[in-house]
């Protein structure tokens, strides 16, 4: 339950009013008092609705303020936590990028962001292939965060040394191997996929050539005692 708490300012009010009264007005006679009681209780009513208005309004406001939902979970807490972590790296590589002047570094992170998103995805389409990520997620990501973040504070600190110029030196030496490192991963998800897609492509070319469909010849001849027709087992 929320408490209240009622607000002074109507008395601040009334009190600065008495003030002003006896410095600017008479207060000599039972009239002049009953005049400034008068203005006092208007005065304390006007400040109060207007302080019971604002109120109101805030309420309002931070009833209007939109929640923030939470990410709907995929059942699999090793996946959210992916996820989670993903959005994360995402979100601070944007904020790099922002900062770093550098236009080298900033096509760099950026590529890093696509490619990073990129591998995410494709893990959420597949969890199965969350263990070929789990050293990425572990080391490699962070790692390179840490060297982005220490380019960042290095190259905002508006003074050139022997320790900052050396440093952003070997980030920036550092980033193109990085980002190759990143497009080896997400190509290494697709391992599994691109042997089976070669293995369909060499079957249906020799069941092709074998029916007489394809003037290539057969890539893959099988032995006498093999049975003739080609079979796929799942």
């Amino acid at each position: 339950m929320e408490t209240r708490r009622r607000s002074v300012a109507p008395f601040y009010a009334v009190a600065a009013l008495w003030l002003a009264w006896g410095v600017l007005a008479p207060l000599y006679e039972p009239l002049h008092y009953v005049l400034a009681a008068a203005a006092s209780a208007a005065v304390f009513v006007i400040v109060s609705a207007l302080c019971r208005a604002g109120a109101v309004g805030q309420q309002a406001e931070r009833k209007a303020e939109p929640k923030k939902e939470a990410e709907p979970s995929t059942g699999n807490a090793e996946l959210d936590k992916m996820l989670k972590d993903g959005s994360l790296a995402i979100a601070e590589m944007k904020r790099l990028d922002d900062n770093i002047a550098d236009p080298g570094i900033s096509a760099d992170i950026v590529r890093l962001e696509q490619v990073s998103q990129k591998i995410f995805d494709e893990v959420k389409r597949d969890p199965k292939k969350l263990p070929q990520i789990r050293k990425f997620m572990d080391y490699y990501l962070p790692t390179t965060l840490k060297l982005l973040n220490a380019y960042d504070r290095m190259s905002g600190a508006g003074v050139s040394g022997e320790n900052i110029d050396t440093t952003l030196a070997k980030v920036e030496g550092m980033m193109r191997t990085i980002v190759a490192a990143f497009e080896k991963q997400l190509d290494s998800l697709y391992g599994a996929e691109a042997l089976d897609i070669s293995t369909d492509i060499t079957v249906l070319e020799n069941m092709m050539a074998r029916e007489g469909l394809t003037d290539q010849p057969l890539k893959a001849q099988s032995s006498p005692g093999d049975d003739p027709d080609i079979k796929l087992e799942l």
